[in-house]
């Protein structure tokens, strides 16, 4: 298994350079929320040239029999921004091999569901 802590550092930090090394050569990274596929090397210049400056917390890894899914809070460093990350990795030989990835942006709920809070 590999360091599912180090990993999303280096994914907060946009350090292309170390990201690289965990994935293989052909690995594929989707994006389901946008219809998005990408390469290696596309999804590093999705990531590190993404605008701003990020920080981030790894809340939850659930082992599965091919990786782990990961939850992750990222975080803009002034705080105007706020997301939540749902990550499906599958492994082979700790390394990544396939990438899901669902992003949900953080806020409020719905006018109509307010009543139903319970806080």
């Amino acid at each position: 298994m590999i360091d599912f802590e180090r990993y999303w550092q280096d994914c907060i930090k946009q350090d292309r350079d170390a990201l690289r090394t965990w994935f293989w050569p052909d690995a594929r990274i989707i994006w389901p929320c946008t219809d998005e596929v990408f390469t290696v090397e596309e999804f590093l210049t999705a990531n590190c040239d993404y605008p701003g400056n990020w920080k981030g917390q790894l809340l939850n890894v659930i082992p599965t029999p091919m990786g782990a899914v990961t939850e992750v809070l990222i975080v803009s460093v002034d705080s105007s921004y706020s997301c939540h990350a749902a990550s499906i990795f599958t492994l082979y030989e700790d390394r990544i091999l396939s990438l899901t990835e669902y992003f949900a942006d953080d806020g409020p709920p719905p006018a109509w569901r307010t009543k139903l809070l319970k806080r």
